[in-house]
């Protein structure tokens, strides 16, 4: 029998100091490691998000965080979508973002959403019913796109 998932969803004061440290642990793994990107991954915004928490054996291996209209863009928004490397053969990317639009949809109150997608993951984030919506911008010298959803 495969592994599977165990999602969660919790507020950044409701998060333990092991849930915390180790979605900083892989969110520094790919994002700055893997993606050979030196950027500043704690941002202050953490405090104002939602965080998806994807475990396997109480292991975090995927996470993203989610906010209000307004807290980043105008429209609710997902960000630092992850998963463990280790792990990604298993396409539970469209598991969480599944899980990412259901939060922003129970929570929020809202349909519409807005991504800062890597480039090279469009198709991935159009197979979740995003659209593209600006041109390619560097963010992080990383290509970028802006998508939205429910709009």
């Amino acid at each position: 029998m495969g592994k599977s998932v165990v999602w969660q969803i919790k507020r950044f004061n409701e998060l333990s100091l092991r849930e915390l440290y180790s979605l900083l642990k892989l969110r520094s793994h790919v994002f700055v490691v893997e993606q050979n990107c030196v950027y500043q991954d704690i941002d202050g915004k953490d405090e104002k998000a939602l965080h998806l928490l994807g475990k396997v054996n109480d292991q975090i291996i995927a996470y993203s965080r989610m906010f209000k209209a307004g807290d980043y863009f105008q429209n609710a928004s997902i960000g630092r979508v992850v998963i463990h490397p280790e792990f990604r053969n298993n396409k539970w990317g469209h598991d969480m973002m599944q899980q990412a639009i259901a939060a922003i949809e129970h929570n929020f109150d809202t349909k519409q959403i807005t991504i800062s997608a890597q480039l090279y993951l469009k198709k991935f984030y159009e197979s979740n019913g995003f659209m593209q919506t600006s041109e390619m911008y560097l963010e992080d010298d990383i290509p970028h796109i802006e998508m939205k959803r429910g709009t």
